[in-house]
């Protein structure tokens, strides 16, 4: 299962969104945008969780500053927490 960080996402993309985007190079097993849990917009990042590696990573090169709802994003694999 690869993680994937997605930056740079204009406020009104969806979780569903995320998934459509990916999912042209995939299965997609998670997509989800960060809230912000005061206010309920959304942050301007997400990320994506793909089991396929090969897949994971043509997405990352695919959609790296490719624009999702009229903004470039930054794509690369998620690093792990801390």
């Amino acid at each position: 299962m690869k993680n994937i960080y997605v930056g740079n996402l204009a406020y009104s993309v969806s979780d569903d969104e995320l998934r459509e985007a990916f999912a042209a190079y995939g299965e997609v097993a998670r997509a989800k945008v960060i809230m912000d849990r005061d206010t309920g917009r959304s942050k301007g990042f997400g990320f994506v969780e793909m089991p396929n590696d090969s897949e994971a990573q043509a997405a990352i090169d695919g959609l790296n500053e490719q624009p999702i709802n009229g903004r470039n994003v930054r794509v690369n694999e998620a690093r792990p927490r801390n």
